[in-house]
């Protein structure tokens, strides 16, 4: 049976993109020239309450790239496949090419 996470309030649940090591002639890349701390977004909570009761919705959504942080976020372990949740704020910015 596969487990779905639905994060709660402002988290963000990220799959990590590995970067390839080495190119399609088969050129082994360095790890510092392939290390770009980037993910895709796999589920979204549904965001914070202000003071006033008013609802603040999370940044990113389902499918966008974004730029992690080098360090944080929380391990998490679904099946065979291995998540990071990171709260909303974060995530230093969405990719786009």
């Amino acid at each position: 049976m596969a487990k779905r996470l639905i994060p709660t309030l402002n988290r963000v649940l990220i799959e990590k993109i590995v970067p390839p090591s080495k190119t399609t002639a088969g050129i082994l890349l360095p790890e510092t020239s392939t290390k770009l701390n980037s993910g895709k977004v796999v589920a979204v909570g549904p965001g914070l309450l202000s003071k006033e009761g008013n609802s603040i919705p999370v940044a990113v959504k389902e499918g966008d790239t974004v730029l992690l942080p080098e360090y944080g976020g929380t391990q998490v372990k679904l099946g065979d496949k291995e998540y990071h949740l990171y709260r909303d704020e974060d995530i230093l910015g969405t990719l786009h090419e």
